[in-house]
């Protein structure tokens, strides 16, 4: 059962810019970690950016200073600003939701991928050069 629902998704140029929206369909724990998660073609699973309660963010290396992670509270949606697009940023985006309390976000993102939560069904980012 698809708890989140991710949109924004679509191919773009080096460079260029998305945003990515996930949508609350029945998952509850809005105030939990929230995250996106990425997997590109023959690759694992990688944590992108994760979110507190606090709207405090983590990211990994890789997309740091280009990316930003955003929660609308009142709506509780949740946001993925991704700038300066790479081919290396070519994968399927995953919303997924935390269904317990963690206090450290980053260290929830880095379970096994089966022990995280809710998830949405993804949304496909390509990036050309």
């Amino acid at each position: 059962q698809v708890e989140l629902v991710e949109t924004g998704g679509g191919s773009v140029q080096v460079g260029g810019s998305l945003r990515l929206a996930c949508t609350p369909s029945g998952y509850r724990y809005t105030s939990y970690c929230m995250g996106w998660f990425r997997r590109a073609p023959g690759k694992e699973l990688e944590g992108v950016a994760t979110i507190d309660s606090d709207n405090w963010a983590t990211y990994d290396d890789s997309v740091k200073g280009r990316f930003t992670i955003s929660k609308d509270n009142v709506k509780n949606i949740l946001y993925l600003e991704m700038n300066d697009l790479k081919p290396e940023d070519t994968a399927m985006y995953y919303c997924v939701g935390a269904v317990d309390y963690w206090s450290d976000c980053g260290r929830w993102s880095r379970q096994d991928p089966q022990d995280l939560g809710s998830w949405g069904q993804g949304t496909q980012v390509t990036v050309s050069s």
